[in-house]
């Protein structure tokens, strides 16, 4: 009956209560330590638990994140400038919900992608779904769905991220092209979803980056004033590792 009753767990896709139950039947767990009511609650929590696992991981590597980046490991000495509360703050995604945007700024190596991908890793640990991007890459994405006409999938599939983040923002210009799909992207998840934007540059100058003054005021307007900004100081994190190495 045992052996029965785990073929039919396994048919019906229930893994973590599957694997519970047979540790269970191995240890005899099923005979002397539980009570009925017991067991049911830990072949069901197992489940649940397998199941959450299971739904980070697909989130994880559907975002594609830049680096395995967690929260603990963020640097806050002092010469970096972090505000700490904040950054913890951040960290609890509690930002996202209420539709907030974080703007990441500083010089390069100081350790914006990091920031970025361990508040994305942290916000698919609580369920959320997150897509990570070089903005550049994303352009030539974007570019390229045009030709072949699956620019509307792309774009529907990028609204529907509950954040969104954006790397190395600003490299260069945007041309006329790139410039509209951002603004189409901004507009899109303006008041109902989160973006990070991380960049080298100050957002004092991301207008001239953007280039045309009526869309740069329009993408600015919407991403700056729900935006928590955060700008990194100290030397490159990257230097310090090789000096140290």
């Amino acid at each position: 009956m045992n052996k029965k009753t785990m073929q039919l767990m396994k048919e019906m896709r229930f893994f973590g209560m599957h694997r519970a139950f047979a540790t269970t039947m191995e240890t005899g767990g099923a005979d002397t330590d539980y009570t009925n009511d017991e067991l049911i609650a830990y072949l069901i929590q197992s489940e649940w638990d397998d199941r959450h696992n299971r739904r980070i991981e697909r989130l994880t590597k559907s975002a594609r994140f830049r680096y395995m980046a967690v929260m603990e490991a963020i640097d806050y000495r002092p010469s970096r400038q972090l505000d700490k509360n904040l950054v913890r703050r951040l960290g609890s995604c509690d930002f996202i919900p209420k539709r907030e945007n974080i703007l990441i700024t500083g010089s390069t190596g100081v350790g914006k992608s990091y920031l970025a991908s361990a508040i994305g890793h942290q916000a698919c640990s609580l369920g959320r779904k997150v897509m990570y991007f070089n903005t550049a890459k994303l352009f030539t994405l974007l570019k390229t769905s045009k030709a072949d006409g699956s620019y509307p999938k792309q774009i529907n599939k990028l609204e529907k991220q509950d954040l969104l983040i954006l790397d190395d923002f600003g490299l260069k210009p945007l041309d006329n092209i790139n410039r509209h799909a951002l603004m189409e992207i901004i507009e899109d998840r303006h008041g109902k979803r989160s973006t990070i934007i991380a960049s080298q540059l100050p957002v004092e100058v991301w207008h001239d980056i953007i280039g045309e003054k009526t869309l740069a005021d329009a993408i600015l307007d919407r991403l700056v004033h729900t935006a928590h900004r955060i700008d990194i100081k100290g030397e490159s994190m990257r230097r310090k590792l090789k000096n140290k190495n």
